[in-house]
């Protein structure tokens, strides 16, 4: 049991000769719980953003598809990489007013808006990194199966008296690896920001009963 609610059952105790805790004491109990789990967001949301740069300047060994429609596909690719990280940089921006408005927030009613406006802007970040990572598979699998001359795959299937039923396969079997990746990817954010979420939640509940 945490001591938010050691002190909860403190406060709720009557008739006893334990010290009573006011409805203030409460509350920056719950505001200074919150205001170090967004804190710790933020935190989180710079450490990620540093290591996906870090990725994306590494060196990568392969060899590389020159034909003009391979460098359109490539610059699509750039495309998406530079606007995952303006995205970062952007949400990065949300999460740090999010704790500074939590940390001058003067009642329970604010709190308890800033709260649900950090668990939108978190669900928001990780749908928007979800997406940007499906259209990136889906772009370099086309790249690589439309370009790539050592796989051949296009003209492999199209010289296939079934070419229709194996596009539909290969075309589902890349929607299920997609799928997933993604849902591993959203186990990682799930891990990352779920328990920090929880915790919030936790604390606007707490709000509510205060409000009542």
């Amino acid at each position: 049991m945490d001591e938010l609610e050691l002190l909860k059952k403190d406060w709720q105790k009557q008739g006893e000769q334990l010290p009573k805790l006011s409805y203030e004491e409460i509350y920056k109990m719950i505001w200074k719980k919150s205001s170090s789990l967004v804190k710790w967001i933020f935190y989180i949301s710079i450490a990620e953003f540093v290591f996906w740069i870090s990725l994306f300047f590494l060196p990568i060994q392969g060899e590389k598809l020159n034909s003009d429609g391979a460098r359109l596909f490539q610059n699509l690719e750039l495309s998406l990489e530079i606007l995952r990280y303006i995205a970062l940089v952007y949400f990065i921006v949300k999460f740090y007013k999010n704790f500074k408005r939590i940390h001058v927030t003067a009642s329970a009613r604010e709190l308890m808006k800033s709260i649900i406006s950090t668990r939108k802007t978190v669900m928001q970040y990780v749908w928007f990194n979800l997406g940007v990572f499906a259209l990136m598979m889906i772009v370099v699998f086309i790249e690589f199966a439309k370009y790539d001359t050592t796989l051949n795959m296009t003209e492999k299937i199209a010289e296939a008296d079934n070419s229709l039923l194996i596009w539909f396969l290969v075309g589902v079997s890349l929607l299920l690896f997609i799928a997933f990746c993604g849902f591993l990817l959203w186990l990682f954010y799930r891990l990352l920001y779920g328990i920090l979420l929880k915790r919030l939640n936790n604390n606007y509940r707490e709000l509510k009963k205060l409000e009542v």
